[in-house]
């Protein structure tokens, strides 16, 4: 075979060898394409969401107050509604875009991208929530549980079984007949446990009190005899621990010296005792505190005050206009729980599990009403509620979160909040 034979016989294998592999890619990319087209054909597509965009700046006041809430939405509602933070500060065409007049400004938009709702200024949670619930999208947080649902009870788990006169008037606590304060008023007679009870009830009363402590005895420590309010001795003492104070009443002085110098404390006279007892009011509703029980309220401009209970430490923003911080503890375990309002609603809320428990009763009419500051509380989870509740089986009422009990109190007028806890006359239960 020449040369030319066997160039020829090469260049036809080269030939049908580049067809073939020419057939194969051919072959190999329609399949290829097949396959992802089949493949993307069966994927679940991603289902659009609602979408909150908050545009505001990392410096801003309530826009600083607003980040919190919009790390908790974006952390537990991901599934629900998409959550984004827009700095219009550092991006200005964004905030031309959205047409935002003030900062922050949240926009609420469907799932279909048109806008549903804006508001302007420091938002809630809560109130986030509710707009989106009355768009149709209802919230389901990240590992929600039963207890999110609240714990109430409407009727005591047993009966109280204490006679009436051994329940004190003001705090419900039993009445120790050693330190029993009683008032003799038109309606019957009214049994305190403490002085302290009494100064309370004292710091509430709307009538002329003048020449009142005649009404009032005091019980004797030493005898159990009752005596005149007005002329006792009192021996106070502080716990060392809880730093609430105790008040015991004495006829004779030297008995009341005796009892300092073996349980220490001071000894005063009603008057003295009197200044003491109610130096320290809640800021709310003004009645006399200890400061080791109540709520500490923090008020814009550097104001401190208390609030006798929980609820009534919120009201201080109702009362004052001005933004507050409660430092409360939990009613189990004496674990903090901070609260911060902007604008009459809370800002932040540590830690964000914390809820409020509403005391109330059940009236005869079948509605209901606040069963008194001894009855309110706040608890760090949902959980702690439900335990102290089970300890405490005459509690009556609901749980319910710290911005409703904050928006039950700046709903009142300024004539509810003046009349607020007090006693427009003393009788018995």
């Amino acid at each position: 075979m020449n040369m030319k034979n066997i160039a020829i016989i090469g260049a036809v294998v080269v030939a049908a060898a580049a067809i073939v592999l020419l057939k194969q890619g051919k072959k190999a990319e329609p399949v290829g394409a097949a396959v992802k087209a089949e493949v993307e054909a069966s994927a679940p597509q991603a289902k659009a969401l609602p979408r909150l965009v908050d545009l505001g700046a990392g410096k801003c006041i309530p826009c600083k107050a607003m980040k919190p809430i919009l790390d908790d939405l974006t952390a537990n509602y991901a599934e629900t509604f998409k959550t984004e933070f827009i700095d219009v500060w550092e991006n200005e065409a964004a905030g031309k875009a959205y047409g935002v007049k003030m900062i922050p400004t949240q926009i609420f938009f469907g799932a279909d991208g048109k806008e549903l709702f804006r508001h302007e200024g420091f938002m809630s949670k809560e109130d986030i929530l509710g707009k989106w619930k009355e768009f149709g999208v209802v919230p389901a947080a990240a590992g929600a549980s039963a207890e999110a649902a609240g714990f109430s009870r409407w009727a005591p788990v047993q009966p109280d079984a204490r006679q009436k006169d051994a329940v004190c008037y003001m705090c419900d606590g039993d009445v120790n007949p050693k330190t029993q304060v009683l008032v003799k008023s038109a309606k019957g007679d009214v049994r305190m446990c403490s002085p302290h009870c009494y100064f309370i009830m004292y710091s509430c009363l709307t009538e002329d009190k003048t020449g009142f402590e005649d009404k009032v005895t005091a019980t004797d420590f030493e005898t159990g005899n009752a005596i005149p309010l007005a002329s006792a001795y009192f021996v106070v003492a502080t716990d060392k621990k809880s730093g609430r104070s105790s008040v015991k009443a004495f006829a004779e002085l030297c008995n009341a010296e005796m009892e300092q110098k073996s349980a220490g404390g001071s000894v005063l006279q009603y008057e003295a005792l009197k200044v003491q007892e109610l130096a320290n009011r809640c800021g709310f509703c003004d009645r006399a505190v200890y400061p080791a029980d109540a709520a500490e309220v923090l008020v814009a401009d550097g104001v401190r005050t208390w609030g006798c209970c929980s609820h009534c430490a919120l009201g201080v923003a109702a009362r004052t206009g001005k933004d507050i911080e409660v430092r409360e503890r939990d009613r189990l375990t004496g674990e903090p729980v901070v609260v911060k309002t902007l604008t009459g609603r809370v800002a932040s809320l540590e830690p964000s599990s914390a809820v409020a428990w509403f005391g109330q009763r059940v009236k005869p009419d079948g509605s209901k009403g606040s069963a008194g500051c001894f009855h309110q509380g706040f608890f760090v989870s949902a959980g702690n509620l439900k335990k102290w509740a089970e300890a405490h089986p005459l509690e009556t009422g609901e749980q319910i979160t710290i911005a409703k009990a904050l928006a039950d109190k700046m709903k009142l007028t300024p004539q509810q909040v003046s009349k607020a806890c007090k006693i427009g006359e003393c009788c018995p239960k």
